[in-house]
């Protein structure tokens, strides 16, 4: 099958959907790959690399927008889903249920696009889960934000000045993301503690040397082990644990999300200046609205002396290691869609069926 990679042309996206890699395991098992010049260089990937992986290359976008199978990191513009190929596949973090307008121009040209978004939770859909992929990397980035946002050091420091405390560390929401910045601000030597409300993560969270922040009846999980929407009197229960909580608190990391509903808010202006000076939140939610009521998405701003970090696209300011992650989630997913050298798109398939946002000229709902 031909297989192209488009240079992604959104504002400060980094990542490219293939890597050299994986262009060679592709082009091995049959496929011809064809890249635009440039889609990799900002990931740390020149051109020659992809020709020694044994890709072509394209001076523009128009070749590989017309191949049978286009893989990008980000949705296509209105203009780039016009130059696909009428009945061609594409798979993209396509942020189903916020463009309808692209929708409707990929259901008219009968593309079959499967959304990255939509990979469901199943054992044999792992290897194509790139929402979790891509989360590992905002997890530990957050850390690393917020350490450097903070005025003092996250480890305890013995001198012959003295010894110095280890900082205090929160994670709020333990899924994939939080997981990860547990374990990444434990091995920077923060004394971290969590909160999450599925109960079932607390185990994982004392497993990475984390205390569990317990709050009674306050549990809430949904379908695919996502957390849930919180009921009025548990959001209650969960705002005084964390009022009481966060004034201890040197660095706090926000990762709370609830799939096709606005960022829960978790964390108010009161309880950020109860906070130190000097202290940080690193809200991973900002695109979603955020879980900090101080929050401004792309800013960070300074609340009573404490820093509050709405980053967005984390991934991509880690571009190689996303890219390489997210290649082999597309690799697992052709695996799946073109494993006989063509589309092959069975609706009832678990993994396929799932992800399909528009088929055949139709859009699928979820």
């Amino acid at each position: 099958m031909r297989i192209g990679v488009p240079r992604e042309t959104a504002p400060g996206e980094r990542r490219v959907a293939l890597v050299p890699e994986v262009v060679a395991r592709l082009a091995k098992a049959g496929h011809a790959v064809v890249v635009e010049a440039g889609a990799g260089a900002a990931a740390g990937f020149p051109d020659a690399a992809y020709a020694a992986a044994g890709a072509s290359l394209s001076p523009g976008a128009a070749e590989p927008l017309g191949a049978g199978l286009v893989l990008k990191v980000r949705r296509p513009s209105p203009a780039e889903a016009e130059e696909l190929t009428e009945g061609a596949a594409l798979a993209a973090f396509l942020a189903p249920g916020q463009d309808a307008a692209l929708a409707a121009i990929l259901a008219r040209r009968r593309v079959t696009a499967f959304a990255m978004e939509w990979v469901p939770r199943t054992t044999r859909a792992q290897a194509l889960d790139a929402l979790s992929s891509q989360a590992t990397l905002a997890g530990y980035l957050s850390v690393i934000l917020g350490a450097a946002a903070m005025t003092r050091i996250l480890p305890m420091l013995t001198t012959a000045a003295g010894t110095l405390a280890p900082a205090r560390c929160f994670v709020a929401g333990a899924g994939v993301a939080g997981l990860q910045a547990i374990a990444t601000a434990r091995r920077l030597g923060a004394v971290v503690s969590a909160f999450d409300v599925r109960p079932a993560v607390a185990e994982q969270v004392r497993s990475l040397g984390a205390a569990f922040l317990e709050v009674p009846r306050a549990a809430a999980e949904g379908a695919g082990g996502y957390a849930a929407e919180l009921a009025e009197g548990q959001r209650r229960r969960v705002a005084e644990a964390l009022a009481r909580h966060l004034p201890a608190q040197d660095l706090v990391i926000t990762t709370a999300q609830v799939p096709g509903r606005p960022a829960p808010l978790l964390v108010t202006e009161e309880m950020v200046r109860s906070m130190r000076p000097g202290s940080a939140v690193v809200d991973l939610a900002a695109e979603g609205g955020g879980n900090c009521a101080c929050t401004r998405p792309g800013e960070t701003v300074e609340v009573g002396g404490v820093a509050v970090l709405g980053p967005l696209d984390l991934p991509s300011r880690l571009p190689t290691h996303a890219s390489q992650m997210y290649a082999r989630n597309l690799l697992a997913l052709v695996e799946v869609v073109a494993a006989e050298g063509r589309l092959v798109f069975d609706p009832a398939d678990e993994i396929a069926g799932a992800m399909a946002l528009t088929h055949a000229g139709e859009i699928r709902r979820r």
